[in-house]
């Protein structure tokens, strides 16, 4: 026998429980082996009966009720497309009663549409029932002693199903009155048998067979007078948990073998019998229903084409990719779901679009449909044009375009507790593709099968660019700095060369544009354009495609929002994560970072994160339209003054390392508000840039810091000097002798005034205005400063203190550069780091610097002396 497809089975059989599972399966004639293309959740047996090839469905372990069941059979439907209907067999709580519908345990129940009610199943196929086989005599005794057959038949071919399955005894069918409640114990042993009701003995061993309305809920009914009241008023004969679930996704018959009286006693010993006596004549009714051997056997498949957008004229470039495209879904044994992953307006729906078209050219018998999924309308939308173009409310899907949102795929959203995913259609001829920003996403809906397409294809963005402008144009020198600047990005390119064919300018121009300030930027790339490769009613600019990622990102991950929003502000280029905000798990960091990476929005997740320039400068401006920007400069300032190192050499390289984000901070305009209070941060920047040679650099920032704590509530005269002796240190460097000497000599004066004459920071200037006139060759004045030096250190330090020997030390070297060799001191002292004044720390490290800094200065005179 060949092997079956999905499509092949028409019946499908769902028990909600093992033990009605069980009868179900030995029901069945043959055993089929699983289709090789099965892959939703539920869990599935195969088989034939009467010729009906038959699904068994089971419910998931310990979820009972309407939802797990309308779960079930929606995932039956989208996987077994040519099912014609479903029977629910099982147990069920009988409702006594006398005459035509005196129920007892082991009888059945089958579904019967009422003149108010549907008896839970569509009336059509109900009234087929009704006309059909109880035409067939199956409710007569020839149909209830066949029942009886079959289960008998059963357990002799199964002899271990007898202890389980067989019938129990029938003094065991305890019916008791209505009022009486069922006792302590696991049975009714110890129950009060004076309360049972006495009922007429009935012939005969064959379980009877009764029609009529089967009641479903959530709740198992454990109450005999509620009961009997919904028995009264509605003429129900049944209460059972799941068939309501099944009603609006197949035509259901309900088959119930009862167990119990739907009261507080205890009659599991008839469950087991009961379950097969229900599958019995569940056998029974299918052998006389025609089977059907589906659609897909007997007409050719007519071929449909539903896709909104036309075809790009213009697409180039992407080769590799779509190659690699086509091969995935056309391989008989390729996958079934395909996902394109990549930035917003890398070029994802336009590689989606012209694989369509060529598979549409390639193969005329293909089916293709595309489904806009921006929202739930649009999904709702497209599925109903679908539905009308098939002529039936069943279809296979190719192309879900734009699925980036999570919650709309993968949250329950209706009270079948179904996901959109659920709906996703199942067959072994069929593709689905999926086109998404979002890979946490694309891996979720298409496990292992990503197409990532880069943010960065440089001979794509030049075929775009040469396409849109054409050649004379391109050829110019700047068209490579004109796409650095858009990020090598196909929907930026296209939207500024609608920009520049539409103003008459040429590359150059919009290049000046684009570069002069970024307010500027953020306005080109937020004009709107014509695209006909893209739907009518969303806006093109690439700012605007990426505001439903921000916000989508906002929705799932607020701390990676935050992220954004802190990378925003500083460097987008190896941003170290140890320079993120803290205050989350581990864990919860690198989800919120790989949230961002799924969104191609940042790349990489440790030493260095890189965010996509264009979105960085797109997420400036979110923040600043959002009235965020200021608070995310505070925020970075705040963390950054935290964890930014200061400038001693042991620290040169985590200070490289947080340099250009610190630089990004300070020099934004925004932060002027911010300085007062993040002044040590900005002496610690310049530090860096000073000791890393970058003087021209360091001397704006001692500059600003010197206005800073020259003025207002940052007002303080001892810092103000100490960065002009920095700012001093810096025109040294560059050789600026004038200024060099100009501000020390002020900051020596305001030393002096504010701190006296023998003050170790006094001192330290003067040693280092001496360090000074040897690099500028004026050896006779710098001996005259090293001498005022230790004078003024032994006067008001002491001859024995540390200071007054440094001193010394500077005068030995200043002795033996001039050549004075017999005025030379013999005792030098390494460094000042080991002086423990009481001064306080920020003056020991001022005066760690200055003074090194002197010594380096005294190295460098003989040196200087060559050059005489």
């Amino acid at each position: 026998m060949a092997s079956l497809t999905p499509e092949d089975y028409t019946v499908a059989w769902v028990c909600a429980l093992p033990l009605e599972a069980a009868a179900a399966r030995v029901m069945l004639d043959k055993i089929h082996s699983p289709p090789q293309e099965i892959s939703d959740q539920n869990a599935y047996d195969f088989g034939e009966l009467y010729g009906h090839n038959i699904v068994i469905a089971y419910l998931p372990s310990g979820l009972y009720g309407k939802v797990s069941a309308a779960g079930v059979v929606s995932r039956m439907r989208s996987t077994f497309r040519e099912l014609r209907f479903a029977l629910m067999v099982g147990i069920g709580g009988g409702v006594p009663g006398t005459g035509k519908n005196d129920i007892r345990l082991g009888d059945v129940v089958v579904s019967k549409p009422g003149p108010r009610h549907s008896g839970v199943i569509q009336y059509d196929y109900g009234k087929a029932i009704q006309g059909g086989i109880e035409a067939k005599k199956l409710t007569a005794q020839d149909g209830e002693d066949g029942v009886l057959n079959i289960v008998q038949q059963v357990l002799e071919n199964n002899s271990h199903m007898r202890a389980e399955f067989g019938a129990p005894k029938g003094h065991t069918d305890l019916l008791f009155h209505p009022s009486y409640r069922h006792t302590e114990g696991d049975s009714c042993d110890t129950c009060d048998k004076e309360w049972l009701v006495n009922r007429q003995p009935r012939g005969g061993k064959a379980p009877h067979i009764h029609y009529g309305l089967i009641a479903s809920g959530d709740q198992v009914t454990k109450d005999s007078q509620t009961r009997d009241r919904l028995a009264e008023q509605h003429g129900i004969l049944c209460f059972e948990m799941e068939a309501v679930g099944l009603m609006d996704e197949l035509p259901t018959l309900v088959i119930r073998g009862i167990c119990d009286y739907c009261d507080s006693h205890k009659q599991k010993q008839w469950q087991g019998y009961a379950a097969l006596t229900a599958a019995a004549w569940a056998k029974a009714l299918l052998s006389v229903v025609p089977a059907y051997h589906g659609s897909s056997s007997i007409k050719k498949a007519q071929r449909h084409w539903v896709v909104p957008l036309a075809r790009n004229p213009r697409f180039v470039g992407r080769n590799n990719e779509i190659a690699q495209l086509e091969h995935l879904i056309t391989t008989q044994d390729g996958p079934r779901r395909v996902a394109i992953t990549g930035l917003g307006g890398v070029g994802k729906t336009q590689i989606a679009l012209e694989v369509a078209y060529r598979t549409r050219d390639r193969d005329k018998d293909c089916s293709l449909f595309w489904i806009p999924c921006t929202s739930q309308t649009m999904i709702d939308q497209a599925f109903l044009n679908i539905a009308q173009a098939l002529g039936e409310r069943r279809t296979l899907a190719s192309d879900f375009d734009n699925a980036d949102d999570s919650e709309m795929w993968l949250t329950v959203g209706n009270n079948a507790g179904l996901t959109l995913e659920d709906f996703l259609p199942q067959s072994s001829l069929g593709r689905i593709l999926f086109t998404t920003r979002n890979r946490k996403l694309a891996i979720k809906l298409a496990p292992f099968d990503l197409m990532p397409i880069p943010d960065e294809d440089k001979e794509t963005a030049f075929q775009v660019l040469r396409e849109m402008l054409g050649h004379d144009l391109v050829a110019e020198e700047t068209s490579a700095a004109f796409l650095e600047q858009l990020a090598y990005l196909p929907l930026a390119i296209t939207q500024a060369s609608a920009y520049i064919a539409e103003n008459g300018l040429n590359l150059s121009t919009y290049l000046e544009l684009f570069q002069e300030h970024e307010h500027d930027a953020v306005e080109l790339l937020s004009e709107d354009f014509r695209d006909p490769g893209r739907y009518k009613d969303m806006q093109n600019p690439v700012i605007t495609t990426w505001l439903l990622s921000f916000k989508q990102i906002q929705h799932q991950n607020p701390l990676a929002a935050d992220y954004l929003s802190f990378k925003a502000i500083i460097d987008p280029r190896n941003i170290p994560m140890s320079i993120l905000s803290p205050g989350a798990t581990r864990k919860q960091q690198l989800e919120a970072l790989g949230l961002l990476n799924a969104y191609s929005f940042t790349a990489g997740q440790h030493t260095a994160i890189n965010m996509h320039r264009l979105v960085h400068l797109a997420t400036r401006n979110w923040l600043r339209q959002n009235g965020l920007f200021d608070h995310w400069v505070g925020e970075v300032a705040d963390r950054m003054g935290d964890v930014f190192p200061n400038y001693d050499s042991s620290n040169w390289r985590l200070w490289r390392e947080y340099l250009p984000h610190g630089l990004s901070l300070v020099q934004d305009a925004a932060f002027a508000c911010h300085e007062d209070s993040h002044t040590k941060l900005i002496e610690r920047i310049a530090g860096c840039l000073k000791s890393d040679g970058r003087y021209l650099e360091a001397e704006a920032f001692y500059a600003r810091l010197v206005i800073i704590y020259g003025r207002g509530a940052a007002q303080d005269h001892h810092l103000r000097l100490d960065n002009m002796a920095q700012l001093a240190f810096v025109y040294l460097f560059q050789g600026r002798w004038r200024e060099c000497d100009e501000l020390y000599l002020q900051v020596f004066d305001g030393q002096t005034r504010l701190l006296g004459a023998s003050h170790p920071l006094t001192i330290a200037t003067l040693r280092i205005r001496a360090a000074s006139c040897v690099c500028q060759l004026r050896e006779v004045e710098a001996e005259k400063l090293a001498l005022e030096a230790v004078e003024l250190s032994e006067r008001g330090l002491g001859p024995e203190d540390e200071i007054t020997l440094l001193c010394q030390t500077d005068l030995a070297r200043i002795y033996s550069i001039r050549g004075r060799q017999e005025h030379s001191l013999e005792t030098c002292f390494s460094t000042i780091e080991r002086m423990k004044t009481a001064q306080g720390q920020e003056q020991v490290e001022t005066l760690s610097v200055m003074s090194n800094s002197a010594s380096t200065f005294l190295d460098m005179g003989p040196i200087l002396n060559q050059r005489k």
